[in-house]
């Protein structure tokens, strides 16, 4: 197994990096303060080729792998975790399932416009008593004629106010299980709620959805069989954990470079902070669990691409990145010492944003569960 980057990520890194330092992080403070969509990066994100990184040529995209796809979300998370959890959302959750399940006039009308950037989707899956739990799910698809009449409520919709289509995922059939279906946001019977305020993130634009008596019609249904949704989820989950872990080393890097730049030029007693063991210790700690979830998340990334077994690993890389991510943020902060507690520093963002690392592709309490599990197999 070698974690010597391949020619493909140098390049990738390298294009998306410059990226960073040129668009995202000169604009990363006013996004924040904005709470707006970032729709001028992401139609920058759009004609870099991103959202379709990996989806194959004949559908739009460039074919490329999963490590290729974490090379360039560390480095978009670098400069701001909001514009990356739009671009997660966009590449991955917001279209996968049009790509895997959708018919030729979904495909041709949705999802090709969405690689472009032209059209926005959105995952709708959490509901307000059902979060990892998704027995709970309790939005409900009634078959009619000619199609299906959806009833319920999501909330967490990342990308909602700005959606054109949502994938949910809500429970048909007899046996009331769970099924995935297309909504267009012209829906009749679709009400985009209340937009929710965070701490963290706040660009990018998350709500409630509600259906109420929501008609979709039969070609809108996208699993092939009702029921089959929770099986389609699965399959999936483990490239969220891969993708989330990698945002959580991109924001990492930019609190320990940002602690790393302070740290030098702060100067107490007639010498630089980082001349000063206590400093070092914490330096070191932040390197060290770097470098550590880093490989961890490639090394995940790596199985999924060689179609290895990766559940485990793929869970595993996401628990630590972002428990690791968070502890750097927070020793970040420390160093800034009262500086890490003004707005003027892009370190208090780094503490907010990196949060969201560790709700994204499942809990730190249910990934533990989850591995050990697999241990136990």
């Amino acid at each position: 197994m070698n974690f010597e980057p391949s020619p493909e990520q140098r390049q990738v890194r390298d294009a998306f990096a410059r990226f960073c330092d040129q668009r995202i992080a000169p604009q990363a403070a006013a996004l924040d303060e904005a709470h707006a969509f970032p729709r001028e990066l992401f139609g920058e994100l759009a004609a870099m080729g991103l959202f379709g990184m990996r989806y194959p040529e004949e559908a739009g995209g460039s074919g490329m792998q999963l490590s290729e796809f974490c090379v360039a979300l560390e480095e978009i998370a670098r400069g701001s975790m909001s514009l990356a959890g739009c671009a997660a959302m966009q590449s991955l959750m917001g279209t996968k399932f049009l790509h895997m399940l959708g018919n030729a006039d979904i495909v041709e009308r949705l999802f090709k416009p969405a690689l472009r950037g032209e059209k926005i989707g959105a995952l709708c899956m959490t509901e307000p008593n059902a979060g990892s739990d998704l027995d709970s799910i309790a939005t409900r698809a009634r078959k009619v004629p000619g199609g299906y009449v959806l009833d319920g409520q999501k909330t967490w919709v990342t990308s909602a106010p700005v959606a054109d289509f949502f994938t949910v995922f809500a429970k048909a059939g007899e046996e009331k299980k769970l099924t995935i279906f297309l909504v267009e946001r012209d829906s009749e019977g679709l009400k985009i709620g209340r937009a929710i305020e965070k701490m963290g993130v706040r660009a990018l634009p998350t709500s409630e959805l509600a259906f109420d008596g929501c008609f979709v019609p039969d070609s809108h249904r996208l699993s092939k069989e009702e029921g089959d949704g929770e099986a389609h989820l699965r399959k999936t989950l483990a490239e969220i954990r891969i993708i989330t872990g990698a945002m959580a080393v991109g924001q990492a890097r930019a609190a320990l470079d940002a602690a790393l730049r302070y740290a030098a030029e702060r100067r107490q007693f007639g010498k630089p902070i980082n001349r000063y063991q206590a400093i070092q210790m914490k330096l070191a700690e932040m390197g060290t669990e770097l470098e550590a979830a880093a490989q961890l998340v490639y090394r995940a990334a790596w199985l999924r691409d060689a179609e290895k077994p990766h559940h485990k690993e793929a869970a595993m890389a996401k628990l630590f990145a972002s428990e690791a991510a968070a502890r750097i943020a927070d020793q970040a902060a420390r160093v800034f010492a009262s500086y890490g507690y003004a707005m003027e520093y892009p370190v208090q963002r780094y503490l907010r944003d990196v949060r969201f690392t560790l709700i994204g592709g499942g809990t730190s309490e249910i990934l533990k569960l989850i591995i050990a599990k697999e241990l136990s197999a």
